[in-house]
């Protein structure tokens, strides 16, 4: 594990040192070629790009995956994995229905006009779940369950397929628990494009959602207007707040863990006690020496003054997952503005939140958690604002808008305003 301590600068100055030297980033570049050529070449460049850049050696006949696969994989899961699939799903379930406020508000305004806004859901939504290292059937849970919870009607998912073409069967298993309607073999940059702007198989989506690499997060900060998108949410990242009662095996375990994503996302321990970061960077390189796939990640350590700069570090950092070891950080939970999700206390690792403890762990990464936060049903939904103007309140509302109207330079809004005035 390559390992590097930082020095104390302030919040600020310290959290873009660490981005600095801990973020890879993909090329823009590159993925703005791959957008012209799926745009121009639809279905034709998909595959292709699945050649290069996901190592199939066996080509699909089609993107588009047959249901009757995510049944049969689904069929056949090992029963524990059914149970625990399925646990996980009702968490989520209940988290997402608990986030969601439909009911319609209606404000009746002293003139005599109302404005009534309700929510809609979207008409279609794209999933991504990653592949590559490993099999996300995770991630449509995280992400199609909110959808369905918002009333999406159509929903459509992407994922890497492996060398021999297909995908993996836990990921389809998932896609038939949420009831996806259609399912592709495409990974990268690539799917993002087919499902914003569609191909001769893939119909286009109105909003994208899912984590994936560097490359998944350019992709869709490219497409961010064409569709909507959840969030940057790009490589995993956690950043542990150590106290002095820290166990230092478990902290090294919930960073190898988050390693386990791959190197790209940043690691990093932040303590006051100077032994306290030592016996957790010490115990992370022996954890990673000992577990493959984990030995690439960057780690930064970073002793700070006092708590109250940790949490300032935090709020500057917006790191994906944040985690309060310490139970007198956990105590001041509240303090944290700007993070993916909190874990506080030493019984809360970030691996309850990746599976089963109901939250979403499609969280925005490389410091955007400063805008945005966890997926959930409003990601899916929209807001329509609906305008009753009776007669008398037309009266009364016009001449306010003839003045406002020619004030901006716009006297034919004016004039529509009057006319209704003057019918009376």
């Amino acid at each position: 594990m390559r390992i590097e301590r930082f020095e104390w600068n302030g919040a600020g100055a310290t959290a873009t040192a660490i981005r600095d030297w801990a973020v890879a980033g993909a090329a823009p570049a590159e993925v703005a070629k791959i957008e012209a050529a799926v745009r121009q070449e639809g279905d034709r460049a998909v595959m292709r790009m699945n050649r290069r850049f996901d190592s199939t050696e066996i080509e699909p006949p089609a993107l588009r995956v047959q249901p009757e696969g995510a049944v049969i994989a689904f069929e056949a899961l090992d029963p524990a994995v059914r149970d625990s699939l399925e646990l996980a799903a009702e968490n989520v379930r209940a988290v997402a229905e608990a986030a969601l406020d439909s009911e319609p508000r209606r404000v009746a305004l002293p003139q005599g006009q109302s404005v009534s806004l309700r929510e809609v859901p979207v008409a279609a939504a794209g999933i991504y779940a990653p592949g590559g290292r490993a099999a996300y059937p995770s991630s449509v849970l995280m992400c199609a369950i909110p959808a369905r919870v918002a009333g999406v009607e159509r929903l459509a998912l992407a994922s890497p397929p492996r060398t021999d073409g297909t995908l993996n069967p836990l990921v389809l298993a998932a896609a038939e628990l949420c009831q996806v309607d259609e399912i592709y073999a495409m990974g990268g940059a690539q799917a993002i494009f087919a499902l914003a702007y569609g191909t001769e198989s893939v119909a286009a989506v109105d909003v994208i959602a899912g984590p994936g690499s560097n490359w998944v997060r350019e992709a869709k900060r490219a497409v961010c207007g064409q569709v909507g998108i959840d969030s940057l949410a790009g490589p995993s990242e956690l950043m542990v707040v150590a106290g002095r009662d820290v166990d230092p095996a478990w902290a090294a375990l919930d960073l190898c863990a988050q390693a386990e994503h791959g190197g790209e996302g940043p690691l990093v321990v932040v303590a006051v006690d100077g032994t306290v970061l030592d016996a957790v960077g010490r115990a992370t390189d022996r954890a990673a020496a000992e577990r493959p796939g984990v030995e690439a990640a960057r780690l930064a350590l970073v002793r700070v003054p006092g708590l109250g700069e940790a949490i300032d570090l935090a709020n500057a950092f917006a790191p994906e997952h944040l985690e309060l070891l310490d139970e007198e950080a956990a105590s001041r939970a509240a303090e944290v503005t700007s993070a993916g999700c909190v874990f506080t206390g030493p019984y809360a690792a970030t691996a309850f939140g990746d599976y089963v403890a109901g939250s979403n762990h499609v969280l925005p990464t490389g410091g955007a958690g400063r805008f945005s936060g966890p997926l959930g049903p409003d990601v899916f939904r929209r807001k329509i604002a609906t305008v009753e103007v009776p007669a008398d309140a037309a009266a009364k509302l016009a001449p306010h808008a003839k003045v406002l109207a020619e004030a901006e330079g716009f006297p034919v809004h004016g004039e529509s305003a009057m006319i209704r005035a003057e019918d009376d």
